[in-house]
């Protein structure tokens, strides 16, 4: 009676599509037989690799669809050179409880200060953990909405917007933002802000100048840092940049080279 269901056994996960677990079946079964394994123990020990092969594959998928610059995480960031961060809010950002409430970070500070890479390293923790991100400037964000517009595909832009868990929003303020964007940036928080989904966002302004940032309207400025602040974690990173600080070390450095380097003797 074992024989049929030995074959059973490897054509109902060839036909479920549990490939990694056909693979391991022969090699499961015997460590099974010479263990005295339970059954759940095989069946537990026999699906642990057909899950760590699919959530690897979400994990790769995800971070293609994510379309970042560049990939950082939090264990490469220097906090000893930007000492007004808090350490433990950005492991508590790390736990990802921000996403399952809704709740924004705002990552505010002068160019160079690693708001990016704190952006992206949350935004890689999202990809391991099994969500989708998309991450986008304000620019490029603005600009793409405005060609779905004139496409008339606003609509199916909007939800490719709204369905990432997390939406990765940078260098707000950089750059100048004409009318018609600025009200197209604004409508992608709205929108994020209705359905309880978070949004990471750099900014090198202070709020107090977010009417720059749209086009100079303070009223639409002010609707969206309403939405955004209403559920929020706000970062201001005071401090050098670091590109500036290491352009300082290098300076430095050649020009204590230049004072310890030997004369050339008298002939």
């Amino acid at each position: 009676m074992s024989v049929p269901y030995e074959h059973k056994a490897s054509e109902a996960l060839q036909r479920l599509g549990l490939d990694v677990a056909l693979g391991q079946l022969d090699q499961a079964a015997q460590a099974a037989a010479a263990a005295s394994w339970s059954y759940t123990h095989f069946l537990g020990y026999l699906l642990e690799g057909e899950l760590r092969f699919r959530h690897e594959k979400t994990v790769r998928l995800s971070l293609q669809f994510a379309k970042l610059p560049y990939q950082k995480r939090l264990d490469d960031f220097d906090f000893k050179e930007q000492p007004s961060i808090d350490r433990r809010l950005i492991d508590e950002l790390a736990t990802l409880r921000f996403l399952s409430e809704g709740r924004n970070i705002v990552l505010l500070g002068p160019p160079g200060v690693g708001k990016t890479h704190l952006a992206i390293a949350l935004g890689m923790l999202t990809a391991e953990a099994g969500h989708r991100l998309y991450f986008t400037t304000a620019i490029d964000l603005a600009r793409r909405m405005a060609k779905a517009m004139a496409n008339n595909r606003l609509s199916r832009e909007i939800n490719n917007l709204i369905r990432p868990k997390l939406l990765v929003i940078d260098e707000v303020g950089y750059l100048a933002l004409e009318a018609h964007h600025a009200s197209l940036l604004f409508q992608a928080i709205c929108e994020r802000y209705e359905r309880k989904q978070a949004i990471v966002l750099t900014s090198n302004k202070a709020f107090a100048d977010w009417g720059q940032v749209f086009a100079g309207d303070a009223v639409m400025a002010s609707a969206a840092l309403d939405r955004l602040l209403h559920r929020s974690t706000v970062i201001n990173i005071r401090g050098d940049s670091y590109r500036l600080r290491e352009k300082r070390k290098a300076r430095a450095a050649a020009l204590s080279e230049e004072v310890t380097a030997p004369t050339a003797s008298a002939t």
